[in-house]
C-alpha cells in the first residue's frame, strides 16, 4: 500500500503517516521512485500507534515494543547507471573548465588591447606635449628679442598743433 491508502484506511492525513514515520524513526522500505510501500507488518504497527494516541500518550511517549529494519533493494543496474553519471559528470566538469578558460583568454585579449590603446595614446598626448613645449620656447625666445631697447633717433621738429589746422583751412 502507499501513503494515501494506509492514511485513509486509519481515518488520517497523508502528512500525518509522514510525520509519524520521520518522529518515530521507523524504516519503512521505499520503492523505485522513492516513494513508501507500506507491509501488512506496517499498517498493523501504524494502528497500534494510532491506538496509543487515542489513549491521550504524545507521540514522543510511545515505546513500539519493535521497529523494523530496512531491507535496501539493490538492483544489478545501479553499478552501470552510477559509472554513466560518474563519466557525465567529468565530461561536464571539463567542458565548463573548457568555457572558463575561453572566458579568461578573452577577457585577457580585451584587456591587453585595451592597455595598447591607451600606451598608442599617451604617446601621442607626449608627442603634442613635446610640440608645445618647443612653441612655447620659440614664443619666449621670441619674446625677448622683441624687448630689447630701441634706439631713439632726433625727430624733425614738429609743427605746432594749431599751425597743423591752418594750413588744412
Amino acid at each position: 500500500m502507499n501513503t494515501a491508502s494506509v492514511a485513509k484506511l486509519l481515518g488520517v492525513s497523508h502528512s500525518t503517516i509522514q510525520r509519524w514515520i520521520k518522529q518515530l524513526e521507523l524504516e519503512i522500505n521505499r520503492n523505485d521512485l522513492g516513494h513508501f510501500e507500506f507491509s501488512d507488518e506496517d499498517i498493523a504497527m501504524f494502528k497500534q500507534i494510532q491506538a496509543e494516541i487515542q489513549k491521550g500518550k504524545l507521540l514522543h511517549e510511545i515505546n513500539l515494543p519493535f521497529k523494523k529494519v530496512r531491507k535496501g533493494k539493490k538492483t544489478q543496474s545501479d553499478q552501470p547507471t552510477t559509472n554513466t553519471l560518474h563519466e557525465k559528470l567529468i565530461q561536464l566538469e571539463g567542458q565548463i573548465n573548457g568555457k572558463a578558460d575561453n572566458v579568461v583568454s578573452y577577457q585577457l585579449l580585451s584587456h591587453r588591447r585595451e592597455i595598447e590603446d591607451l600606451e598608442n595614446e599617451m604617446i601621442k598626448l607626449t608627442n603634442r606635449i613635446e610640440q608645445l613645449e618647443k612653441k612655447l620656447f620659440e614664443t619666449q625666445q621670441q619674446s625677448q628679442t622683441d624687448t630689447q631697447p630701441v634706439e631713439f633717433r632726433e625727430r624733425g621738429k614738429r609743427k605746432g598743433f594749431l599751425k597743423l589746422f591752418n594750413i588744412l583751412g
